[in-house]
Formats: structure tokens, sequence, C-alpha cells
């Protein structure tokens, strides 16, 4: 992995966004359109918040979730929340939303339908991933029901993932999906999850997901 180390969270905040930017505008120069694909989660949303004011093209801009808890989106556990507040707004509110929910009970009834709306949007242009102390990413968890599935090469576009100690089922964008973005970021802070990450770089996979795109991904970290 390409290891980038900030003075502090402000700068990497602004760093970031500025890359993801220019990345983001390079794509809708070369190919038209863009897809910005990122995570939930209070570390990302200081990037959005930057990001939600930046002179970009944003009504050729298409943005999905890594993943999504299986919540309406007014539950405050919602990260298609989370993104309406902090990033589709501004400047930013001319993206396109797409959806990874759907008011279905089980995500297995949406699965289909969810899929056909993000095919025409891969492969991703610049993703963006945080990862957890336990060295998930999306909602791969170690220990997941459906894992290895999602892991393996010929897995399907999203599936659907239940983990221990997780409150809800989630959707979730799969290895293959995620490997095969143009661009990928991995944004992490703190020394725990600094250690999580240089540890992840000895494992299979299996133990620890974010493991997928650490051979493409620049990763961006400050204490």
């Amino acid at each position: 992995m390409n290891f980038n180390e900030y003075p502090d969270r402000d700068f990497l905040y602004l760093k970031l966004a500025d890359i993801i930017t220019g990345q983001l505008a390079e794509v809708i120069r070369r190919e038209g359109d863009a897809t910005f694909c990122v995570p939930g989660g209070t570390t990302p949303a200081q990037v959005f918040d930057i990001l939600s004011g930046v002179d970009l093209d944003w009504p050729k801009v298409a943005v999905v979730l890594n993943d999504e808890r299986w919540v309406d989106e007014t539950s405050e556990r919602s990260n298609t929340r989370l993104l309406r507040d902090r990033l589709l707004r501004g400047r930013a509110r001319e993206a396109r939303l797409i959806p990874l929910h759907a008011p279905t009970a089980e995500p297995e009834e949406a699965i289909p339908a969810l899929e056909d709306g993000l095919r025409p949007h891969l492969p991703i242009s610049v993703l963006l991933l945080g990862m957890g102390t336990d060295m998930h990413t999306a909602s791969l968890f170690p220990g997941a029901d459906r894992l290895a599935e999602a892991l393996a090469h010929g897995a399907p576009l999203l599936m659907p993932m239940r983990a221990p100690g997780q409150e809800e089922p989630r959707v979730t964008l799969t290895a293959p999906v995620l490997r095969a973005a143009i661009r990928i970021h991995v944004l992490i802070t703190g020394a725990e999850k600094r250690a999580a990450i240089e540890r992840a770089a000895t494992l299979p996979p299996e133990e620890a997901p974010i493991r997928i795109v650490l051979d493409q991904a620049e990763v961006h970290w400050a204490e």
C-alpha cells in the first residue's frame, strides 16, 4: 500500500478532498461523467463537508455508498441520511444518488433492483473507503455470514450481509466491484487504526477484508 501521513486531521481532510475533486474532474473531462463511491461514518463526513462546496460539475457525478444498513432513511443509523446531510448539499446537491436501500423487510428482496440501478455506473471512478479496528471495510466484516461469497472472484455486484455484533442486516458492494475501481483511497485516523491496517497487510482477506484493496490503494492517515 501507498501510505500517506499528514500532520493533523484538518490538513488530511482538506488534502484528500482536493485530491478527490481533481480525480473526479479528470474523469468527467475524459469520460463525460463519473462515479464516486463513499463510506458512512463521522470521519469521512468531515471530507464530505468540504466536498459539498467545491466547484465541480456535480450533475455529472453519480454518488453511491460502499454499503448501507437495512434501516429507513429517517434512522440516525442510515448512511444515506448522512450523505444527504453532509455531502449532497450546497453545490453537491446536484449530484445523483444511486440508492442502496429500498422499502422492503429484508435486503434480499431488493438486491436485483438495486443492482440494476448500480450497474450503469460501474466501474467506480473514485472509491473512498474507511476501515474499522477489526479491519472490515464496507460491510465486509470478519466472521460475517456470507463473507467468503462476497470476496470471491465471481461475486455479484451487491450482497446482503449479517455479522456478529451488528444491529441490523446490511447490503454491501462486493470485493470485485471495490477492486475494479479506477482510483482507491482509504481514510483512517488514530494510532489504533494505523496499527490495524499495518497488520492487515500481513493477513488474508478472510481475516482482514480491507486487504482486498491494499495493493491498489492510497492510504491517508493522521493521528
